[in-house]
């Protein structure tokens, strides 16, 4: 099974994504594991990232569409994955369509938390960089990028929406219900 998971910061998916993960047998791929992963292994990619990173700059997407191209491309990947943190903007599901070319996504799945029950959360990390002005700003950076990814999925056909709230195992029991196919 081929899934993307979508949510504002503070909405679980990595947390999310992992447990389904384990539960479906396939990979949790997230972009910024696969930084960290390319620069540890020192590969090519990896210190072009570094080098950004470093500089505070922001990893341009052909070099992320090319780490992701390399890590769907491994033995683990081939039954299915959950991307996680890529694609946030039309250009990025144009790339990643492109990569996956027939492989499709099977599943979009959009996490709702309402913005008041997202700024507890993320408070509630103890973050020096979490205030509630920064995670305010940063929902509606989200808003802005994310609004037209999910009207082109819903589109498709393959959006579903779970409610991010509540305990983790029923987030995720409603997230397995959805891609599975039961209401």
């Amino acid at each position: 099974m081929r899934l993307l998971f979508l949510g504002p910061p503070g909405a679980g998916k990595g947390t999310q994504a992992g447990r389904v993960a384990a539960r479906l047998g396939i990979p949790h791929i997230s972009t910024g594991d696969m930084f960290r992963r390319n620069v540890a292994q020192r590969t090519e990619l990896g210190r072009q990232v570094k080098e950004i990173m470093e500089a505070g700059g922001y990893v341009p997407d052909e070099i992320t569409v090319a780490m992701l191209r390399d890590r769907l491309a491994e033995p683990d990947a081939e039954a299915g994955f959950i991307l996680d943190g890529f694609p946030r903007t039309l250009p990025q599901v144009e790339a990643l369509d492109e990569t996956l070319g027939q492989r499709r996504l099977d599943w979009v799945v959009l996490f709702v938390v309402e913005e008041d029950e997202l700024v507890e959360r993320m408070l509630g990390r103890g973050r020096p960089d979490d205030t509630e002005d920064t995670i305010r700003n940063r929902f509606k950076v989200y808003l802005e990028q994310t609004e037209p990814l999910v009207d082109l999925y819903r589109h498709r056909g393959t959006l579903v929406t779970v409610s991010g709230v509540g305990s983790i195992d029923g987030v995720t029991a409603r997230v397995l219900d959805a891609v599975n196919g039961t209401p």
